[in-house]
């Protein structure tokens, strides 16, 4: 059993309070504009963490991080991108790569928008996107998700509201 902390789009701040919401999370994922070397480093410093690098983020952290990640943890096969769209408006490269091979989990972030929902278009693929952490965008709660991830089961998947985007 393994429990996730989902975090996106923190452009440079990262709220104290992930450290509690994320305490009990063996994984931290970060889908992407990170938005400071600074905000890998408290994470990595804290729990194993998974970054994909976001469009805002600049050369030093392209190339601390990759832009997708795939990975198979739990039984799950994962693919974490930044820019993925949204089911059934996946961006074009998304789009193509889901028809070559569909992961169980899809994770983005970059639309600010929340959303975790199963795309049966999709072979019923999960898509998860846990809108915006950060005090930029157009958001106006910043967000996380958790989970737990089991030998091919998802269970207790949470939405957590860490406040309105400019406080």
């Amino acid at each position: 059993m393994t429990k996730i902390g989902l975090i996106s789009d923190t452009h440079g701040f990262l709220d104290e309070s992930v450290f509690t919401h994320f305490k009990d999370c063996d994984e931290i994922w970060h889908a992407g504009d990170i938005g400071s070397l600074e905000i890998i480093e408290k994470l990595e410093v804290f729990k194993p963490t998974r970054f994909v690098f976001g469009n805002i983020d600049e050369k030093e952290i392209q190339w601390k991080v990759p832009e997708n990640q795939n990975f198979t943890i739990e039984g799950f096969e994962v693919w974490m991108t930044h820019i993925g769209g949204s089911p059934p408006n996946y961006n074009p490269a998304v789009k193509k790569q889901l028809k070559i091979k569909t992961p169980d989990i899809f994770v983005c972030g970059h639309s600010h928008i929340l959303k975790a929902m199963r795309d049966p278009k999709q072979n019923n693929m999960i898509f998860l996107n846990p809108g915006a952490a950060g005090k930029q965008g157009w958001h106006k709660m910043k967000t996380l998700l958790r989970f737990t991830l089991d030998s091919g089961k998802m269970s207790n998947l949470e939405v957590v509201e860490l406040g309105l985007r400019g406080k």
